[in-house]
């Protein structure tokens, strides 16, 4: 019994735990977002529900309305959160950066002229070796 407490107790599992409760938690608030106010404003271009949509093929019903509902609402969610959550998400995280830009701390090996990093001593490319840039830490 003790192990199974500690088990249940270590911060990942209630850390999962908490995460998949957020997260049915918001699914409930982009698919309102989603059905209550994207969906409608479709109603401009003409009527956002295809359900009643198919084609007779033989004694087959092709129902592809039901289908262009699915992409529609998958669009509409992929839009909604790019554009309310993860642009503003990253604008934050960018505003919060503190780290030094270690993607584009780079220079050309003179030897084969590949891009390596500023501090590097030998060349990954051409295993030539460099003298390293000094630090601008």
């Amino acid at each position: 019994m003790k192990e199974f407490r500690s088990f249940i107790l270590r911060g990942n599992v209630v850390d999962l735990a908490v995460g998949v409760i957020i997260g049915a938690a918001f699914t409930a608030v982009v698919s309102s977002l989603v059905k209550d106010v994207l969906t409608p404003l479709l109603g401009v271009f003409g009527s956002p529900d295809f359900s009643y949509a198919f084609v007779q093929v033989g004694k087959a019903k092709v129902m592809y309305g039901l289908f262009l509902n699915a992409l529609i609402s998958f669009l509409l969610v992929s839009f909604a959160v790019f554009f309310f959550i993860v642009k503003p998400t990253n604008k934050l995280m960018a505003k919060r950066k503190t780290e030094k830009d270690v993607e584009h701390a780079t220079r050309e090996c003179p030897h084969c002229l590949s891009s390596i990093p500023t501090l590097a001593v030998r060349c990954a490319f051409c295993t030539s070796k460099v003298t390293p840039e000094a630090s601008t830490a």
